[in-house]
């Protein structure tokens, strides 16, 4: 693989150019089109006006040329904690708390969602921290109010794995997630490039995004578990309707996905870490290739799916993104920005818009809270940020 300024997760400064050079680039950089996938339905539904876009027709397609889209906003409600370290995961319990994992500890805390007080939950054993590996996403299983179940995706001495553990509130506090359950083992590890979100989509099965640890081929190989998109069952099983029907592979052709989101029409869409000239959002459809290494950004080669939406690394390296208001939002390392996606079914609605610049560093896990609002969760202590006083913390932001 090539060395480059973005070879590696997110290093680098903020680029800061003036107002008038941002808007040219807003325009070299926007991509529209592409294809479908799978979602969450909190947006209004199609043909219907929501307060951060225009109308969408009954089949997803562009808005109406008449239909001026609307410029978003964001607004700091509050900091509900401080004082992080290595933050990666976020995941929402039902009475409003939230579970947080540590990438280099491999603990997951509990943040209550009023105070912000912080509680050990369970150190996660087995977890290796080294490069960008370690204790990375976590996700709530989709019947959690029955089994209790809490997912985690974490780095070992040999590979990267997802596993599941029973959150039983009544042990005492440091010991209260059961032993690990390994649902899915074998995903290649690497330095670099573990990818490590995962999720439950629509379709209450589980999604993974993996990375290609630095090996470019390896996306490109069909029966790796490297450079993909997964979707299993709640078991770690292939589900019926994947392209294969004995693998898990849903897409391939990653270079190393930390995002995913469904938006109103269930369509999944997927962050994109580029290497020296395009980052990337994506409509991932099942079995399309998604380039890399042969494409970066917009191509038109055959067989190659162009992503919606790019950025320079230095404007973005986007880890978690979240669907609300009608909007994908991106929360970005490098870039230490918040972008805005408005989204008109498959398309942009508008040219991305970028909030928060520079304010709170890097940026690297956002989640949607429900009514207009996202968590957002900074990430300056996993050694490659610059630290502020009360670094890392979660955000509670309102959108539209």
């Amino acid at each position: 693989m090539n060395s480059g300024s973005a070879a590696v997760e997110g290093i680098g400064t903020v680029h800061r150019s003036a107002v008038t050079a941002v808007w040219a680039a807003v325009a070299l950089l926007v991509v529209t089109g592409c294809s479908s996938g799978g979602g969450d339905g909190s947006a209004p539904g199609p043909g219907r006006r929501s307060a951060s876009g225009p109308a969408a027709s009954p089949e997803g397609g562009a808005p109406s040329p008449s239909a001026a889209p609307a410029k978003g906003s964001v607004k700091v409600v509050s900091t509900v904690t401080e004082g992080l370290a290595s933050p990666w995961g976020l995941a929402a319990l039902p009475d409003g708390d939230l579970l947080v994992s540590s990438r280099d500890e491999g603990t997951i805390t509990r943040v209550d969602g009023e105070s912000g007080k912080k509680t050990l939950v369970s150190t996660v054993p087995g977890v290796s921290a080294s490069g960008e590996g370690g204790l990375l996403g976590i996700a709530l299983s989709p019947t959690y109010g029955a089994d209790r179940l809490v997912y985690a995706y974490f780095t070992t001495e040999s590979d990267n794995r997802i596993a599941r553990m029973l959150y039983d509130e009544r042990k005492p506090v440091g010991q209260q997630m059961g032993a690990p359950d390994t649902v899915l083992r074998g995903i290649p590890k690497g330095t670099i490039h573990n990818g490590g979100r995962i999720a439950f989509g629509p379709d209450k099965m589980l999604y993974a995004g993996t990375g290609e640890t630095g090996d470019g081929q390896l996306a490109q190989d069909r029966k790796s578990l490297a450079g993909k998109i997964l979707r299993m069952t709640p078991d770690g099983q292939p589900v019926h309707g994947n392209p294969e029907a004995d693998s898990v592979v849903y897409s391939y052709g990653h270079r190393n996905v930390e995002g995913l989101a469904w938006d109103s029409g269930k369509r999944l869409w997927a962050s994109e870490f580029g290497q020296d000239k395009w980052d990337e959002l994506n409509l991932i459809e099942p079995g399309k290739n998604y380039g890399w290494p042969d494409v970066e950004g917009k191509s038109d080669r055959p067989g190659v799916v162009s992503p919606v939406a790019q950025w320079p690394p230095s404007e973005a390296s986007p880890s978690g993104i979240a669907f609300a208001e009608g909007s994908i939002w991106l929360a970005t390392l490098r870039g230490e920005r918040l972008w805005r996606a408005p989204l008109a079914g498959r398309e942009l609605a508008a040219p991305p818009e970028a909030f928060l610049g520079g304010k709170y560093g890097r940026l690297r896990t956002v989640l949607s809270a429900g009514g207009g609002k996202v968590w957002l969760v900074t990430n300056n202590t996993d050694g490659r940020g610059t630290p502020k006083p009360g670094d890392d913390r979660i955000l509670l932001l309102e959108v539209a």
